[in-house]
């Protein structure tokens, strides 16, 4: 009997992982001066006091990286500051940009976080969204259907676990502007996105049109 009860936690953890499919954690770097900007930006950015960068889940927010491989996109999202090549957004906080999720070429999810720590991956947002990032993106290098299954799988995943309402494109963002879950306190904060493209949201809409997400603000 002994030995079967150990068996359990493994069996749970197989099933978890539907379809075959599994999730590699790949932790980036979530050190004290990472914690300590992301209190930072949630108490400047989002009015928000609190003792740990925990989100309380609403949303997904769908990414490409426009980065070609893995390793590259994993680089830039490693580190607890941001790196000086991105100057469109240094001045606003010095906490580098992150996600949740990767998703590389081959399909494979790569969790860079706890699914409840805050990320920088989505202006006025952060503070109830998880970020999945696709690596890839560019005119050269689309998503793949690999990459298009495996958000589908993420998808479901994250919404049996946790009470999300939206699943959204990282270019659907400002839609939220007006809505109470929008809390950027900077009216001039605001970039211009295109990941990852309508036609890579819509495929996953209707693959998980049976969730019954709530429609985007108008």
């Amino acid at each position: 009997m002994k030995k079967a009860s150990l068996l359990l936690p493994l069996t749970a953890l197989f099933l978890s992982c539907s379809a075959g499919r599994d999730i590699i954690d790949r932790p980036i770097v979530f050190d004290e001066k990472r914690k300590e900007l992301t209190l930072q930006y949630m108490e400047e950015r989002y009015g928000l006091t609190k003792d740990l960068p925990q989100i309380d889940p609403k949303m997904i927010v769908l990414h490409w990286t426009v980065i070609p491989t893995l390793e590259a996109s994993f680089e830039a999202f490693e580190e607890a500051t941001l790196p000086n090549w991105r100057p469109d957004i240094n001045t606003v906080s010095g906490l580098n940009v992150s996600s949740q999720f990767m998703v590389d070429r081959d399909g494979t999810i790569y969790r860079l976080l706890p699914e409840t720590t805050m990320a920088r991956h989505v202006i006025g947002l952060n503070h109830c969204a998880i970020g999945v990032e696709n690596v890839g993106g560019t005119e050269d290098l689309p998503l793949t259907k690999a990459q298009l299954k495996s958000n589908i799988w993420l998808v479901r995943y994250l919404k049996e676990k946790y009470d999300i309402a939206y699943l959204i494109g990282h270019y659907e963002y400002t839609l939220f502007e007006d809505h109470p879950l929008w809390l950027e306190q900077d009216a001039g904060y605001r970039t211009q996105k295109t990941d990852p493209g309508p036609d890579f949201m819509k495929k996953v809409r209707a693959s998980v049109k049976d969730l019954n997400f709530k429609p985007l603000p108008q």
